[in-house]
C-alpha cells in the first residue's frame, strides 16, 4: 500500500489505475482527490438541476452504495437487471461517460428522509475512504441488482461515476 500525505490510503498509482482504458475511478488516487474537492464546494441549499433527492439525501445515497460495493448491503437481483444488465454494462461502465441523468436506482439506497449535509459527506468520506483502502480485496462477489456480478475493477468505475452523477447533479 503506499501512504499518502492526504490521509488516503492509495494501493496503486495512476497508471496502473487505468484498466478499462483510462476510466476514471476510485482506485486512481488522481480521480478520489478530484472527487473530495468537489464534495467540498456542495452547499446545503444546493439546488438540484434533476431528480427529486436533496444535496444531503443524495450523499447519504452514495454511502449507502459503498454499502453495497463492500458486500454489506446485499440486494438482490431485479428481473429487468438479468435482462438487459449483461448489455448495459460495459456501455455503462467503458468509458468516461458520465451516467445519464434521471439514472433509476436501486431501491435499497433511495434516500427519502430528511438528513444533514455536513454528516452525510462525513459517512461519504469515510465510505470511500474505506473502498480505497480496502482495494479489490474489499469489493464483494455478490451481484449488482442490476449489472450482475462484477470485478473490483468495474466496482471502482461505477462508484466513481456514481459520486460524479450525484456532484453533478448539485452543480460541483
Amino acid at each position: 500500500m503506499i501512504a499518502r500525505n492526504d490521509g488516503w490510503p492509495w494501493l496503486i498509482t495512476r497508471d496502473a489505475a487505468t484498466y478499462i482504458l483510462g476510466v476514471k475511478n476510485l482506485f486512481d488516487h488522481a480521480a478520489a482527490s478530484e472527487i473530495q474537492g468537489r464534495l467540498d464546494r456542495l452547499r446545503p441549499n444546493a439546488a438540484a438541476q434533476w431528480g427529486r433527492m436533496t444535496v444531503a439525501q443524495a450523499m447519504a445515497h452514495c454511502a449507502l452504495a459503498f454499502d453495497m460495493a463492500h458486500g454489506d448491503l446485499r440486494p438482490p437481483r431485479k428481473l429487468i437487471g438479468r435482462l438487459l444488465g449483461p448489455i448495459i454494462k460495459p456501455l455503462a461502465l467503458g468509458d468516461d461517460k458520465p451516467m445519464r441523468r434521471n439514472s433509476p436506482t436501486v431501491d435499497h439506497i433511495e434516500v427519502t428522509d430528511s438528513r444533514g449535509l455536513d454528516s452525510e459527506r462525513e459517512k461519504l468520506r469515510t465510505a470511500m475512504k474505506r473502498f480505497a483502502k480496502a482495494g479489490p480485496a474489499g469489493c464483494t462477489t455478490h451481484p449488482h441488482p442490476f449489472f450482475g456480478r462484477m470485478t473490483p475493477d468495474e466496482w471502482a468505475v461505477l462508484m466513481y461515476k456514481h459520486v460524479d452523477h450525484h456532484l453533478r447533479q448539485f452543480g460541483a
